[in-house]
């Protein structure tokens, strides 16, 4: 392994490579600091441009996107009370009472600090977990992914929001989008009305860039000229260095932080948003003076900016060797890979290891980088707040339509980018999580077509899948996954109502 990490930062360290790493990381965390646009809009935003790139970079720079933009967040949650992305609002809590009191430059560097330990912390453990998994999953057949599949989408009572039930209304109706196109097993038409343009099915690219980046921009254009253009920003004074002193006395927090961020991540539905609530909820609970929570503690931050950072890495382990997303981002991703002819799951270390390992050895790279930029020029990135609005958005429009109709050269993909944005800003209005319609549309097919072969393989009787100890495992997994769901939902609303 140490070899193959080696030679994976050999493959890695080109010009090339690297000029995409660093525009993915400083792109992500300008996206993750304007509130509105979050790291899984970033990533389909740009996931057309990577049709006509190399694997390398074309992973690299969406994999700096993802963890610039979950970093970037936390600049505006600390300046302007603001989170950028969801996994930022436990950063706030502190993060702003700290710019009120003048330290928002120490804070924002405490931040980076912490992102960056958590970053490099789930790099290691995707390293020396991930390939272990997948010598695991060389044994599955259709039972065990059926299992599998199934425990994936128990993701969608993870990302559910407030209402469970909203949210399995959007994985029914991923699922019944996933059914358009040929059928699997018989080759007959389904739910095309006889278009020929939906013969092959819905094509993803536009699905991820309607549903989240268009729906972004609607909802967003709504606040223009109701809020203003401009913010303000609170004036940093007094010393803003963050001494090796206060630096080790939040390291503590920092790796426990890293752990409960790369614990949550690995079970998929769950995610950073959660992670980093989580991480504040034991860091108050642990400290001395759990009265100054909420107030201005310098800890708060560390805590839920090293687990939402420490959830990076670990969300792509069950997705690269099981081909289940971690989260919604890693849904996104899962695209990525396929565009690139990687198909996640037990083969892609097999077939492919040394692009994944120069694909780990580029993650450890992206949170060096990461921490580059956010340590020299972190009280800049909010500038871009002061942007025009209608400039802003309308530029992102057009690049919207225009990546649609990359993806094979046809309007009708527009057509369904528009379709789709109009469907995601709806659930928005209706508080209808789009997370769960996404990962039903991409598990969906897996899902039916390894259920029919398992359902032909024993006769119709399902019943004899427990004779499968790997699908056994997976079936509980799915229990004990609902189980964690419900229990860290229950710990977020009791920090909610605290």
């Amino acid at each position: 392994m140490f070899h193959m990490i080696i030679n994976g930062f050999v493959d890695i360290l080109t010009v090339v490579n690297l000029l995409w790493i660093v525009f993915g990381t400083l792109l992500g965390i300008i996206i993750g600091a304007i509130p509105g646009l979050t790291a899984t809009m970033g990533v389909a935003l740009l996931l057309p441009l990577t049709f006509g790139m190399d694997t390398l970079p074309a992973i690299s720079m969406l994999l700096g996107i993802y963890c610039g933009g979950m970093y970037g967040g936390s600049i505006t949650a600390i300046l302007i009370n603001t989170p950028g992305t969801p996994a930022a609002a436990a950063t706030s809590l502190d993060g702003y009472p700290l710019a009120k009191k003048g330290q928002a430059g120490k804070a924002l560097k405490m931040a980076i600090f912490s992102s960056t330990v958590g970053g490099l912390f789930s790099a290691l453990m995707l390293i020396l977990i991930a390939p272990q998994l997948a010598k695991l999953a060389l044994k599955f057949g259709p039972p065990e992914y059926f299992a599998l599949v199934l425990l994936g989408l128990t993701v969608i009572a993870g990302i559910s929001g407030k209402s469970l039930t909203k949210g399995l209304i959007a994985g029914s109706l991923g699922l019944l989008m996933s059914c358009i196109g040929l059928d699997p097993m018989l080759g007959m038409p389904r739910l095309t009305f006889g278009n020929i343009y939906l013969s092959s099915g819905l094509s993803t690219v536009p699905v991820l860039i309607g549903l989240f980046a268009i729906a972004e921009i609607l909802e967003n254009s709504e606040k223009i000229g109701v809020q203003g253009k401009k913010l303000t920003l609170h004036k940093i004074s007094g010393d803003q260095r963050v001494s090796f002193k206060e630096f080790k006395s939040h390291f503590l927090t920092m790796i426990k932080g890293s752990l409960i961020g790369t614990y949550i991540g690995i079970i998929p539905g769950i995610g950073s948003g959660v992670s980093a609530f989580v991480s504040y909820n034991e860091a108050k609970r642990s400290s001395k003076h759990p009265e100054n929570f909420g107030k201005g503690e310098m800890a708060g931050v560390v805590a839920s900016e090293s687990a939402n950072n420490g959830a990076t890495g670990a969300t792509l382990i069950p997705l690269l060797t099981l081909g289940i997303p971690g989260d919604v981002v890693t849904a996104v991703l899962l695209g990525a890979f396929m565009i690139q002819g990687l198909t996640p799951g037990p083969l892609l270390f097999r077939d492919h290891g040394s692009t994944i390992f120069a694909i780990f050895a580029g993650f450890i790279l992206i949170n060096i980088v990461m921490f580059i930029f956010g340590l020299t020029g972190v009280k800049y990135f909010a500038l871009v707040n002061n942007l025009p609005a209608e400039l802003l958005y309308s530029v992102i429009f057009v690049m919207c339509a225009v990546g649609a109709f990359a993806v094979d050269n046809s309007l009708f993909n527009v057509l369904v980018v528009l379709i789709f944005g109009l469907a995601g800003y709806l659930f928005r209005k209706l508080e209808i999580p789009g997370g769960p319609f996404l990962i039903a549309f991409l598990l969906g097919p897996l899902f039916e077509s390894n259920m029919r072969r398992t359902v032909i393989l024993y006769d119709g009787n399902m019943l004899q899948i427990v004779k499968s100890p790997i699908a056994m495992f997976f079936l509980i997994l799915c229990a004990i996954s609902l189980f964690f769901i419900i229990r860290n939902n229950s710990q977020l609303k009791k920090i909610e109502r605290n």
